[in-house]
């Protein structure tokens, strides 16, 4: 009687862990349907006009919030940001967290110690010394600068998540590399690099995110309205028509599109980086 008991017990508790997964994707799910829906209806149609909330799949809205927001130039503008900080992410920080990760001395311990520290301040409380520095280095309105801010931004965690992948690699990895004549930086960029690709992937991810939205840091130092990224154009696109509610989904869908198609791109390896990067730092 209590196996059958344990059985009925345990069946319960699938089913309910099963309504209770189901009800967080459903919440999880109904902001973008109600975006999607939004951008496809015709202007003169209402918020909610069909019962079944059926949209009138009316595609001209995605040409003309192209058009009226500008976003072609806003998305020339943040792929240069975003793939430039990107580059600058991965080639720095897998350097610098194998390096805190495989030799292990006071120096780099305490630059690790800092850049943990560094996760904890938030960006906002240095955007007042950032502008006069942006200032005096005549980075105001420029890609290069937007660049190295966001890729400093990007650091901290991307060399955490690098240095606890490494440090959970047999050291053997690179050392048979090395003792074939290879330097051990060479040997981690012919050969442990390509075992980190899990980790890569999940900093491509989160760091591309993060440079890819930046709107408190931008609307500061990208003041030009040639140098505005996406934030910045669909920021100010709906202050200027906030009132029309299909053309501001439609921006707001196209600025959202090359994220998600980035992490459709990363996604294999994303969630093994990030468990690994986390549980075995």
């Amino acid at each position: 009687m209590s196996y059958e008991k344990e059985n009925a017990m345990r069946g319960i508790s699938v089913v309910l862990k099963a309504v209770i997964a189901t009800f967080m994707v459903l919440i999880s799910i109904i902001p973008f349907y109600v975006l999607i829906y939004l951008s496809m209806n015709t202007p003169s149609s209402n918020v909610f006009g069909g019962l079944l909330l059926v949209p009138d799949f009316h595609l001209g809205n995605f040409p003309e919030a192209w058009k009226v927001s500008k976003l072609g130039r806003a998305m020339i503008n943040s792929l240069i940001i975003t793939a430039g900080a990107i580059l600058i992410v991965v080639l720095v920080s897998s350097s610098a967290g194998y390096s805190i990760a495989r030799f292990r001395h006071k120096g780099n311990v305490t630059i690790f110690n800092i850049l943990l520290v560094c996760l904890m301040i938030p960006a906002i409380i240095i955007t007042v010394p950032l502008y006069t520095l942006m200032k005096d280095i005549n980075g105001m309105n420029t890609h290069w600068a937007m660049i190295l801010l966001t890729a400093a931004n990007s650091l901290p965690l991307s060399v955490f998540l690098y240095s606890s992948f490494i440090r959970a690699l047999p050291k053997e990895v690179e050392e048979s590399a090395v003792i074939d004549g290879c330097t051990y930086f060479t040997a981690f960029w012919r050969v442990t690099f390509h075992f980190i690709r899990p980790v890569t992937s999940a900093v491509i991810i989160l760091a591309g995110l993060g440079i890819w939205n930046n709107y408190g840091q931008a609307v500061f130092f990208l003041q030009g309205q040639d140098m505005r990224t996406v934030p910045l154009a669909v920021s100010m696109f709906f202050q200027t028509y906030g009132a029309q509610w299909n053309l501001m989904a439609a921006a707001a869908l196209i600025g959202l599109a090359p994220a998600v198609v980035a992490f459709l791109l990363f996604q294999r390896y994303f969630i093994k980086g990030i468990t690994a990067g986390a549980l075995k730092g």
